[in-house]
């Protein structure tokens, strides 16, 4: 359960049956999350699942890795017998 009782807007949100901006409120009732679009009416249950996996960068990825991923390369020149 992410939300609470009290119905709320989601700012920013479009409502995927009627493409209405700022028109879903979001609540939980009963243990579970749902969103409710106040033109349409259209109404589903969220299943919000783990977290998305961390995207590999720079910033979170550890020396050790980096030196394991490089490998130095051997340039060969056409001209030479």
């Amino acid at each position: 359960m992410v939300f609470s009782t009290k119905k709320r807007f989601i700012a920013g949100v479009i409502c995927p049956k009627c493409s209405a901006m700022d028109k879903l409120q979001a609540y939980s009732e009963e243990g579970a999350d749902f969103r409710e679009c106040v033109g349409c009416g259209f109404k589903d249950q969220m299943r919000i699942g783990s977290s998305p996996r961390e995207i590999q960068t720079r910033v979170n990825t550890t020396e050790e890795e980096i030196a394991r991923q490089i490998s130095p390369i051997r340039i060969i020149d056409p001209t030479d017998k």
